[in-house]
């Protein structure tokens, strides 16, 4: 590589020691040139289990691969993903989650990729289910829950990204106003929080393109506990409240106006899931999809709701905070964004 560039990886974890000993066990298993500078940061983020023991040994069995550990007291991915940029200074900062295993040439590709989009504000790369156990066949209607992404074999522009493998660049990030002000939790402890991703990627998008490499591939351990259909009620329900903000978010128009819009467009699924239960209360069938899609409205509702009683200082900080400037991108991709 004719060009030095230098890459974190920020890996936020909470009780989830077992699957990040695979995470850190794939990391210390990368081949990169040595023109690369990179570095892995844990944030730990209040966890009570063996996390920091699995860093410490992981360190100490790869003395090569540079380490370390912080922690973030403010529970969270959220402030955890903030801690770990704001502990780190590479020019570019990837987001790899504690149950992800990449692939041995994923720092080099990511590199590679990043050296020949400069200007670009972030990609990501294919994302591969890994079920423990094989899931009922509905699950697999939802791979989308599990942050699933493939966009087929060649780079291209995208609309949105998913956070597990995105990779930022720090400069654009700062130029977000991301690192100042953040507006979605995500993953709270146990709580099913989801939104966190959507705000980073759609604010990235509102001033730089964002882009699919499928160089960077990595596989996302799904445990058995994760395919349940109360988990993807429960994580579906947040993501139609994330729905909500993210539509906020890109909003060019007043509130009333997204408000009336956001009503209108939550209503119609609204009726349609209403007349499927009935379906399925009178046929006596499994309600499994019906029940996840039931979810994902009722989010949108919470969301909707939850907009209403914001404080209107937060609420005008936050509407249209990832507007995209309409002149620089293809009109596919903005309705994309939109919905």
């Amino acid at each position: 590589m004719a060009l030095h560039l230098s890459i974190d990886l920020v890996i936020c974890t909470y009780n989830n020691a077992a699957l990040l000993d695979r995470t850190l066990t794939a990391i210390s298993k990368q081949q990169v040139s040595p023109e690369i500078k990179w570095k892995v940061l844990v944030v730990d983020n209040n966890c009570t289990d063996e996390s920091a023991v699995v860093v410490e040994n992981t360190s100490s069995l790869t003395r090569y691969l540079d380490l370390d550990i912080v922690s973030e007291s403010k529970q969270g991915l959220t402030y955890a993903r903030l801690c770990g940029v704001q502990n780190t200074t590479g020019d570019w900062i990837a987001f790899v989650d504690d149950d992800c295993l990449l692939q041995e040439d994923w720092v080099e590709q990511a590199a590679k990729f990043a050296l020949a989009h400069p200007d670009c504000g972030a990609f990501g790369g294919r994302v591969i289910l890994d079920w423990v156990t094989p899931p009922p066949a509905y699950v697999l209607k939802y791979e989308y829950s599990f942050a699933a992404q493939e966009h087929g074999l060649n780079p291209k522009p995208v609309s949105c990204l998913v956070g597990a493998g995105l990779v930022a660049r720090r400069s654009a990030l700062l130029d977000t106003g991301w690192i100042n002000k953040q507006f979605m939790s995500d993953r709270v402890g146990k709580k099913l929080i989801s939104g966190g991703d959507v705000e980073l990627a759609l604010r990235l998008a509102s001033k730089y393109e964002l882009w699919y490499n499928p160089t960077c591939k990595l596989l996302h351990i799904i445990p058995s506990r994760r395919t349940s259909k109360k988990y993807l009620m429960n994580i579906n329900y947040g993501l139609g409240i994330s729905q909500i903000y993210g539509d906020s978010m890109c909003w060019s128009g007043s509130y009333p106006a997204w408000f009336f819009v956001s009503v209108l467009d939550t209503t119609q699924p609204s009726i349609e899931v209403l007349i499927n239960t009935l379906k399925v209360l009178v046929r006596r069938r499994s309600g499994s999809e019906v029940a996840i899609t039931l979810s994902f409205v009722l989010g949108r509702w919470a969301g909707i709701w939850r907009m209403f009683y914001m404080n209107g200082e937060e609420r005008r900080a936050l509407l249209g905070c990832a507007k995209v400037v309409f002149e620089s991108k293809p009109q596919s991709q903005i309705e994309q964004v939109l919905r």
